[in-house]
């Protein structure tokens, strides 16, 4: 079984990866796998919960990113900006579902922007990036791929 500190690395990098912060926690998640998968669960569990709350912390970004006095380089470019705009547009909360996606940051603030209902965008994006954990545990796993 993995010891609390990997579990909490991979928990802070699947946090830092859902916000701004350009960082990547797919391999952090692949290692712990590889290095012990009878512990599936747990590190699905906290890799998906670091990277909901991360996600959460873009969507209160959104709710108030008039307001807030965030560098240039934590707000998303205008081009950025409106691609995602254009997706919600299109496809409404249901392309939170892209959430795990490159772009996914970017949606989850247009979220917020838009006062998308907390709820749904919880429900959502939890479901998105659960998934996105479980697909890479399933090829990590040998499983698919």
């Amino acid at each position: 079984m993995l010891f609390g500190s990997a579990l909490f690395g991979l928990f802070v990098a699947a946090f830092v990866a859902a916000t701004p912060v350009p960082f990547q926690s797919e391999i952090i998640f692949a290692g712990l796998l590889a290095a012990d998968p009878a512990a599936l669960w747990p590190i699905l569990t906290v890799a998906s919960v670091g990277n909901v709350l991360g996600s959460c912390v873009n969507y209160a970004l959104g709710r108030g990113l008039a307001r807030l006095p965030l560098p240039d380089r934590w707000r998303p470019s205008p081009a950025t900006l409106a691609r995602a705009e254009a997706w919600f547009g299109r496809w409404g909360v249901w392309s939170l579902l892209l959430s795990w996606m490159p772009l996914g940051d970017v949606l989850t603030v247009v979220a917020g922007t838009l006062r998308t209902p907390f709820w749904l965008f919880l429900l959502l994006v939890a479901l998105a990036k659960t998934g996105r954990y479980l697909v890479l545990a399933l090829v990590v796993l040998g499983v698919i791929g």
